[in-house]
């Protein structure tokens, strides 16, 4: 019996180590799986070539949009992403029209190519295809194909193609882009008339005012983790940096940042509940209201990662004592803005969520919190609150 077993053992470890080896060489099926080598380091990567991390929309996803309006109101057929675990060669995936590198491509269900666009952005880590067409066909499936012609910076290739598909909503319908915050996107707060307050409040995320003096930021060093920008020496000390310019731009930033959410259209809500959205579970996309919304009772935006919501608030954002937004689904608070034209009042011990660009007063009441940023263009009141920047 032990001399079987001796025998034996040895057999059945190289039975298993040729198994796994079958299954390594088999994973594969013709193409990169998105993300199979997520849990291995950049450097890894770097020895092994590039892999596609993550896609938008994602391999298998239904009720896709048909068409996108851009952070510049411009609107286009579904953009479709693939997401890169290091720095690409832009010379070898971007193209105009899409297709003419055959690197990035996006096909009917009949093997058409759609006409587009693609480009990759500032870090050379995601590369877009942006349809020429205003929309996608709607009920339609789509493949998108990024091929091993893709390389990274220093010239080495994907290894296998990765290959995934969509399929569009039965109807027409449009997706929003994030409202591109510019310089105005590090901040957690910005004002340009001044930040008061009502010790102790904690911030995460820089701080700033302008163009008024450093004189009007009544928050102390130790309430904020992050910098805080004034434009001349009166600020808090010792922590107060002085960049005038820097804010000069930040403001100008959050503006235009106002600006383009306003202007906005085709909106897929418009005075929904009245104005009355507490209670509610609102879904990624445009809402417009010529009126003032209340939050009353809790509200829940239930969505996906690469989902945006914009409200559109001709009046005051008002929501009530001890009352939350709650994000559901993997909705990030960093997709979330809304353009508020009037007061945005955010009650005692009430929970916010999102980026608030707005026109007025932002004020922030006893023991709130918010997890996302203030940027107004008048005050922002403090009492006691904790503000966080969204996570990236």
């Amino acid at each position: 019996m032990n001399r079987f077993q001796s025998l034996f053992k040895p057999l059945m470890w190289l039975m298993a180590l040729l198994l796994a080896g079958f299954a390594a060489g088999c994973g594969g099926g013709g193409g990169n799986q998105i993300g199979a080598a997520a849990g291995a380091s950049p450097s890894a990567d770097a020895a092994s070539g590039p892999i596609v991390l993550s896609t938008s929309p994602s391999n298998g996803a239904t009720n896709v949009a048909t068409r996108t309006n851009s952070s510049d109101n411009v609107v286009t057929g579904i953009a479709v992403t693939a997401t890169f675990s290091q720095p690409m060669d832009p010379a070898s995936i971007n193209s105009f029209p899409a297709g003419t590198l055959l690197t990035f491509t996006l096909k009917e269900t009949t093997g058409l190519n759609v006409p587009g666009t693609v480009a990759l952005n500032a870090a050379n880590t995601a590369a877009t295809f942006t349809p020429t067409a205003s929309a996608l066909i709607p009920n339609t499936n789509y493949t998108a194909t990024v091929s091993t012609a893709a390389k990274n910076a220093g010239g080495t290739r994907m290894a296998s193609p990765v290959v995934w598909s969509f399929t569009t909503n039965a109807i027409a319908s449009t997706a929003q882009a994030p409202v591109n915050l510019g310089s105005a996107g590090t901040f957690a707060i910005l004002s340009k008339t001044g930040i008061t307050d009502v010790y102790k409040s904690a911030i995460v995320g820089d701080v700033g005012t302008s163009p008024i003096t450093g004189a009007a930021l009544l928050l102390t060093c130790g309430e904020v983790t992050g910098k805080i920008y004034v434009v001349d020496a009166a600020g808090p000390l010792p922590c107060a940096v002085t960049d005038a310019t820097a804010l000069t731009a930040a403001v100008g930033s959050m503006e235009t940042a106002f600006t383009s959410a306003a202007g906005r259209t085709l909106p897929n809500f418009t005075e929904l509940g009245a104005g009355e959205i507490g209670g509610l579970t609102l879904a990624p996309g445009l809402y417009k209201w010529g009126t003032d919304v209340l939050i009353s009772t809790d509200v829940t935006l239930s969505g996906g990662p690469n989902d945006v919501w914009i409200f559109q608030v001709a009046g005051k954002l008002v929501q009530a004592n001890a009352k939350r937004v709650t994000l559901a689904g993997g909705a990030l608070a960093k997709n979330i803005f809304w353009q508020v034209a009037d007061d945005v009042s955010i009650g005692t011990t009430a929970h916010f969520e999102g980026v608030l660009l707005a026109k007025k007063l932002v004020a922030v009441n006893t023991g709130a919190s918010a997890n996302g940023r203030l940027l107004a263009q008048t005050a922002v009141t403090l009492q006691s609150s904790a503000i966080t920047q969204p996570a990236p």
